[in-house]
């Protein structure tokens, strides 16, 4: 009987043993499990929510500020050149960040120095997505890309120049502003507001999958290095749109390639 009792005093402890542990190893994957489902909520929802509440604001900011000089009708930006942020203008009543840059490619007037660095500068619209998000200089991650906006190759061309003008732009969260790329034909329009004019371009080809380190596809000329089948031998007005691909990775990029087809004054 004394054997007994002390095996079985034994086994109790041990099973409460393991009770706790498999009770505190549950509150820790619990726990886990919330904390990664917010982080993915954060990245899915809150990201797409405050980038595209941005976007839209300096969409917004830029249009305010086109319409203003347009009333003057001298087409002049107040400030430029001598201003506090060094040639950008800020419209009222807006962030910071929603400081817009004069049209680089102004037609009739002396050349504008070139966009600032991470300024929304133009429009980008592509009416089959319904999509209308800012342009802003750079491919910078967290001063552009991370916005919402559309991002400018620095070194390719500006919007209506002969040449490329090259734009990149997140497939997924931060206001995923290329998501439905996929989608375009060729034939879809693609729009380019500035202060000066609205260039349409027409979607020519589509490279579904390359490097991301395939540079030939901003080219002046543009042609893929990876897959030579795909991009043009002549010099044109081209514009060019990347993004990530598959979904949910960055591996991979999509390209867009449109040519211009019209450019109307504003």
């Amino acid at each position: 009987m004394r054997g007994v009792r002390v095996v079985g005093h034994g086994d109790r402890r041990r099973r409460a043993r393991v009770r706790r542990v498999l009770w505190g190893g549950g509150e820790l994957l619990v726990t886990a499990g919330l904390v990664l489902l917010l982080l993915v909520a954060h990245q899915m929802w809150w990201t797409n929510r405050e980038a595209r509440r941005g976007a839209e604001r300096a969409v917004a900011a830029l249009e305010r500020q086109w319409e203003r000089e347009g009333e003057r009708g001298d087409g002049t930006a107040a400030g430029l050149g001598g201003g506090p942020s060094g040639g950008a203008i800020t419209a009222p009543d807006t962030d910071p960040d929603q400081a817009v840059d004069p049209d680089p490619a102004r037609p009739g007037t002396s050349p504008a120095p070139p966009p600032r660095p991470s300024r929304a500068y133009a429009v980008l619209g592509i009416p089959r997505l319904g999509l209308r998000v800012p342009v802003a200089e750079g491919v910078d991650r967290a001063e552009v890309l991370n916005k919402g906006y559309a991002g400018h190759y620095r070194g390719t061309q500006q919007p209506g120049q002969a040449g490329n003008f090259a734009l990149a732009g997140h497939r997924n969260t931060h206001g995923e502003p290329f998501r439905y790329l996929p989608r375009l034909r060729p034939g879809d329009a693609v729009e380019v507001e500035t202060r000066s004019a609205t260039y349409t371009y027409g979607v020519d080809r589509i490279l579904p999958r390359t490097t991301a380190r395939d540079v030939g596809v901003v080219r002046s000329v543009p042609r893929s290095l990876v897959r030579p089948g795909y991009g043009y031998d002549e010099p044109g007005h081209y514009l060019t749109l990347t993004t990530c691909t598959p979904e949910f990775t960055s591996r991979y990029r999509l390209v867009v390639w449109a040519k211009l087809v019209s450019v109307r004054p504003r």
